[in-house]
């Protein structure tokens, strides 16, 4: 990233220090976070705390967070891993300076180059033949994990997910392998409603048509629903606590780089709980992995497209249309 625009270009081959992996990245996922970030990276310097890494934007950054990658040389006093081995991470590095954010740092690139850096105490190793494209999704499917469970929602209790994007559709999934039901989804885009019920949505509504909590009331739902907020647009937030029960809580997992207005009497009126959430925890990070690999996480199904370095500028532009693609992977190294 370069200013605004997106170019590819030779920099630096990266070199391992102490605990710290060099790799050759096999697949990295489009992030929306990324296309936010594209768009808004002047606003970002004030976000420094929440990225873990301070943003110039006099200088190039490569984006990339949710990849798969080979490792093909180590540092000193690195055990967990060893060249050859195919890795996922938690995209993070420790530093001096505290925690640096892998694909938002000036400093550790991410996955939309060929290579780059990774700490080895955070590398998974993954399961022997095993898609990296699939392997690659560990990163947003753990996202939707991790949402779930920081929700509370418990057996007996439904579920209205607001977006069907990558984050929704791994909130979906984490609700499904819950056991939670009924899940009212709701979307604009019809190929993204479709995706929500493969992914085990008992409903999946357009809202113009059909608000989520109507479709949920139609369905026989009473007032022991969650609401999960995963489109990270200004007003969203707002509505779900409108359309709240009382006692109701909203999970917001959705990344509004905006800021965004909300009415207090809504939450005050009905004493909703409103909560934000976050990336994931090792454990839950691992755990997807492990689902993904059984086959019990069928993320493969939100892969849209795969282009190499020279496509991602053009991936990122055919984002921007919802009911053509839902996750487009780079393949850096072809």
């Amino acid at each position: 990233m370069r200013g605004n625009e997106l170019v590819v270009d030779e920099i630096d081959e990266p070199k391992p220090g102490p605990g710290q992996v060099l790799v050759e990245t096999l697949a990295c996922g489009i992030c929306g976070s990324d296309l936010h970030f594209l768009n808004h990276a002047g606003k970002m310097g004030a976000m420094a705390d929440v990225l873990g890494s301070r943003y110039d934007p006099a200088r190039d950054l490569v984006m990339g967070h949710e990849f798969c990658a080979r490792v093909v040389n180590v540092g000193d006093g690195v055990s967990e891993v060893a060249a050859g081995d195919i890795v996922v991470s938690m995209p993070a590095v420790a530093t001096a300076d505290g925690m640096a954010a892998v694909g938002y740092s000036h400093v550790y690139g991410g996955g939309y180059a060929e290579r780059m850096l990774l700490m080895a105490a955070l590398c998974l190793k993954v399961p022997d033949g095993l898609d990296p494209v699939l392997a690659a999704l560990t990163e947003p499917m753990a996202v939707g994990r991790h949402a779930v469970n920081l929700s509370g929602i418990a057996e007996g209790e439904g579920a209205v997910v607001h977006g069907c994007g990558p984050i929704g559709l791994a909130i979906v999934g984490a609700l499904s392998i819950a056991g939670i039901g009924p899940v009212v989804a709701a979307d604009f885009s019809a190929a993204r409603r479709d995706l929500a019920r493969k992914f085990g949505a008992t409903e999946a509504v357009e809202p113009k048509r059909e608000s989520a909590v109507g479709a949920w009331r139609r369905l026989g739902g009473g007032d022991s629903f969650v609401t999960f907020e995963a489109v990270g647009v200004p007003g969203m937030i707002d509505q779900a606590m409108r359309e709240a029960p009382r006692g109701g809580r909203v999970l917001v997992a959705g990344v509004c780089m905006e800021p965004d207005t909300i009415s207090p009497l809504a939450g005050i009126r009905n004493e909703l709980t409103v909560r934000f959430s976050l990336g994931y925890t090792p454990d839950e990070f691992r755990e997807t992995l492990e689902l993904i690999a059984a086959g019990t996480i069928d993320a493969g199904s939100m892969v849209t497209g795969r282009v190499g370095l020279d496509g991602v500028a053009g991936a990122f532009a055919a984002l921007a249309n919802p009911d053509e693609h839902v996750k487009i992977m780079v393949t850096p190294n072809g």
